[in-house]
């Protein structure tokens, strides 16, 4: 287990966010993208091989870093380490990303920047209930997932990860161009969010006001959406807030259906949001607390 690591790094990243170098989640996308010219073709074969091929490529160049960090006095060799681990977390970005939605001049324009659907046309209330939904999907992808494989396997499955997750969110769409293509993707990624994303949501549930509404909607509307994943952290949001999240949403023109997780007790609005951000605080408290206990017991 590498929960001095994990630790570091969960503070480097609260503390200084994203760090002045070039992004691995925008190499790894240089990656995707570059296959895709070369070897795209909308069956499963090409797009099971660049899986298999980002996949090597991350381990092996987190495999080669740690063996150069491992070179490196001892007193820097952790601190080196967690600076590389933290670039895969992102509570600091992803807190302030949706947080930019309560004070910017086009909140539209700032949450296209944050999600795949179409945002022309959303009412207020569809801002901030896209943010507060993207809010509690991303604690998983963008904090939980890479901590818990951080905590597992150290930089090397922080940077699997990661290299799993930047795929999904390229080309695991049900499109004419990457139903077949995305498929592997969109299948592992599922596969390595399981776990996190029920952690994620038992987390929102535990700093809910309302224990009992929370874990009940988790339990009654966590399997609705499409994704096996998604919907258990949205669902438990939407049950500690009261608030109705999901339904229908347009993306790339055409209107998806999609079930509503949780009940309208309370309206989705600006105070809504701010009330979702302030988790924060509670999250980094237990995460902290549950990675120190880890380095004690150790």
């Amino acid at each position: 287990m590498f929960f001095e690591l994990a630790a570091l790094a969960y503070l480097i990243d609260l503390a200084f966010g994203e760090l002045p170098c070039k992004h691995p989640v925008v190499l790894f996308g240089e990656f995707i993208s570059g296959f895709e010219r070369r070897f795209y073709g909308n069956r499963i074969l090409p797009g099971a091989l660049l899986v298999v091929s980002l996949i090597a490529v991350a381990l092996s160049l987190s495999i080669a870093l740690v063996y150069v960090c491992g070179l490196l006095p001892g007193w820097l060799e952790l601190p080196v380490l967690a600076a590389l681990a933290s670039t895969g977390l992102a509570m600091n970005m992803l807190h302030s990303s949706v947080a930019a939605l309560l004070t910017a001049n086009n909140p539209k324009q700032a949450l296209s920047y944050l999600v795949s659907r179409d945002t022309g046309d959303m009412t207020e209330t569809e801002i901030y209930k896209a943010g507060l939904e993207t809010w509690a999907e991303n604690l998983s992808d963008g904090v939980i997932a890479p901590l818990f494989y951080l905590v597992l396997f150290g930089l090397p499955g922080i940077a699997v990860y990661k290299a799993i997750n930047t795929m999904d969110s390229m080309i695991a769409y049900k499109t004419e161009r990457y139903f077949h293509f995305g498929k592997t993707a969109a299948i592992v990624d599922d596969i390595a969010n399981y776990i996190p994303a029920r952690l994620t949501a038992l987390l929102i549930a535990a700093l809910a006001e309302d224990k009992r509404r929370a874990w009940h909607c988790l339990l009654c509307d966590g399997n609705k959406l499409e994704s096996p994943n998604a919907g258990y952290p949205i669902a438990a949001m939407a049950g500690a807030l009261g608030v109705a999240l999901g339904g229908d949403a347009s993306y790339h023109g055409q209107i998806k259906h999609k079930p509503t997780l949780g009940l309208p007790i309370n309206p989705v609005d600006k105070s809504t949001l701010t009330q979702a951000l302030k988790m924060k605080t509670g999250i980094n408290l237990i995460v902290l607390t549950s990675l120190a206990t880890g380095i004690l017991l150790s």
